[in-house]
This record gives C-alpha cells, structure tokens and sequence, in this order.
C-alpha cells in the first residue's frame, strides 16, 4: 500500500496542474475577447477554450483514474500511442466528449460539440465578422465552463470572481440599438455549417442557455435555426416568451417608440411657428440626408409604410431653427 501512495499523489499533483492550466486558459479566451484592441477574438477564443476544456477533462479523467491517453490493447499489456518525438497521445476534446463516462450534460456537450465544428471550419482560413453570429454560444461555453469546474473540484475553482460581466449596455444609444439589429452577412461556410449542426437539434436543445445564452431585449431578429445567434436577441416585451422566460435571462422592458408621418412631422413643425415648412420641404430634407438608410435609425417600414422616430423629427427641428427666415420662424 505504501508503494502505491507517490503514485496516487502524483496523480492528484498532475489532476492540478492541468486544473490551473484549464483556468488560465479560459481566463484569457474571455479577456480576449472581451479586449477592444483585438478584432481576431472569436477564433483566439475558440481555440483557448477548446484548450481550457481539453484540460479540464483530463484533470477530471486524471482525477478519476480513467486512461484518457490512446493504447492498444494487448493481451497482457498496453501500447501507448506516441509522437514521432516520444510524447504520449493524449485524447482530444472531441474524444472527451464522447467518452461513456464524461460528466458533462447533453446541452453543455452540444454547445461544445458546435464550437469544435466552427474551429474546424476557420482553422485554415481567415474568416471575418463572425463575433456577432456565435456569441450567444461563447457566452454558454463560458458560463457551462465555470458551472463545470466548481462542480467537479469545488467552489474555490470557479473564475466568476475574476471576472465582470462585460455587456455595457446602460448607456447605449438609439443608434447603437438599432445597429446592434443589423448584424452584417454571415460567411456562408459558416452559415452553412450552423444551419446544418442546428438542424439535427430537437427545440429544446436549441433554446437550452446551456447551447446558447440569449439576452431578450425588444423586437426578435432571429428565430429560425441557422440565423444570426447574438448574445441580445429582441423580442417583445409582452410576449409569451418573455412571460415565462426562466430565471437564467435577463430581461430589459422597452415602451414602444412614437412614429411619425409626415403630415404629422409637418404639423409639428407648423405649431412651433415654422409655418412655410410643408411635404414637399420635408420630402427634399430626407432625401438630402438619405435619412431611409436603416443604418441612420431614422424611421422604419411597417408594412410598405415609413415610420418616423423621435430622432428625425429631432434633425428635421434643428433644420427648421437652422433656416427660421426660410421657414418663417424665429431661432
């Protein structure tokens, strides 16, 4: 029994040391990507998580005394397979994965498993403005990752203390709400690759926080599998959803935005004493500005209609005060 004892705490001594690694590489895939000064964030991130949760398999599988390096299986002995340098092959995250005895959940292994089939389809070539398709699932990876490595070696373990939730969003602008509803093209290799990984899921699995992590806000954009995933997707305030959405989102309440025609813009500006100001005025203001251009988050088209927000008739009254003489008015 003695004999057996360095074994076993050389054993526990490696389970740790892939342990820390495991954190200080999930530590720096979020601070990464959480960095402004760096635009090549999702694929940093996805690789040091795969890292990250490579390593905690092993610590876990370590731990436990389960042989997570490939052997072939002799008679009497094993033959571990090796590098052409001599080092032993260890398994790989996919591998972990599919081991009988993994601990992880189905929706847990599912937003893995997606995460890996993206690494793959970006490892040999460049790809660009992916962060806002995926994000939903970087968020889960995050959040399964710290649930899992306090679960399996304890509370002290977990980053969460290290680290603050980054979604800025209380002073975000108009503008910028409106743009974060305009994600741009989804690569079609990747596209393809979500549509068909998404596809195989039952709608459970699909709306599980463990796969994707959704913040609600306001006006969905996304509810067909395959289209943008974005960590804030928008939904109606008052739908069944947002009812009997379970404690794990976060939901921010939004008032519906006055709009405007513009017979009533006119008459607006009419009551403030700017009585030349008529259509065929504010016709050639818009036009002048490209105010239609959904980007600017003047006004939006219901159905074949256009709409006017508060901030058109914001530029269409400093106009006015700009041009009093023209318009009749005083500034």
């Amino acid at each position: 029994m003695m004999n057996k004892t360095p074994r076993i705490r050389r054993a526990f001594s490696i389970s740790g040391e892939l342990l820390m690694k495991s954190r200080e590489a999930a530590l720096a895939a979020v601070q990464i990507y959480n960095s402004p000064l760096i635009t090549f964030k999702s694929e940093i991130f996805i690789v040091l998580m795969n890292i990250a949760w490579t390593y905690l398999f092993h610590s876990y599988y370590r731990k436990k005394s389960i042989e997570y390096r490939y052997f072939q299986q002799r008679a009497k002995h094993r033959i571990f397979d090796k590098t052409k340098s001599g080092a032993h092959k260890y398994w790989e995250l996919e591998h972990c994965l599919n081991e009988q005895k993994s601990p992880l959940d189905k929706d847990t292994a599912n937003n893995l498993r997606f995460l890996i089939g993206i690494r793959h389809e970006i490892e040999h070539q460049m790809t660009s403005h992916l962060d806002s398709f995926v994000s939903a699932k970087f968020q889960a990876c995050c959040l399964n990752y710290n649930v899992y490595v306090k679960k399996l070696f304890g509370e002290k373990y977990g980053i969460d203390k290290y680290l603050a939730f980054s979604l800025q969003f209380s002073s975000i602008s108009r503008k910028q709400s409106d743009g974060l509803q305009t994600p741009e093209k989804m690569p079609s290799h990747i596209k393809a690759y979500v549509e068909d990984f998404e596809s195989k899921l039952s709608e459970e699995e699909f709306n599980s926080p463990r796969f994707a992590y959704r913040v609600f806000f306001v006006a969905k954009m996304a509810n067909h599998k395959g289209q943008a995933d974005q960590v804030i997707e928008f939904v109606k305030s008052d739908s069944e959803l947002t009812m009997n959405m379970k404690k794990a989102y976060a939901v921010i309440k939004e008032t519906e935005r006055p709009k405007y025609l513009p017979g009533g813009i006119v008459k607006l500006m009419n009551d403030e004493g700017f009585f030349r100001f008529n259509i065929y005025s504010h016709m050639n203001l818009w036009k002048f500005m490209d105010a239609k251009n959904p980007s600017k988050g003047f006004g939006v088209e219901v159905q074949k209609i256009w709409y006017w927000y508060d901030s058109w008739v914001e530029q269409v009254r400093k106009h006015c005060q700009e041009n009093a003489a023209k318009y009749g008015g005083k500034k």
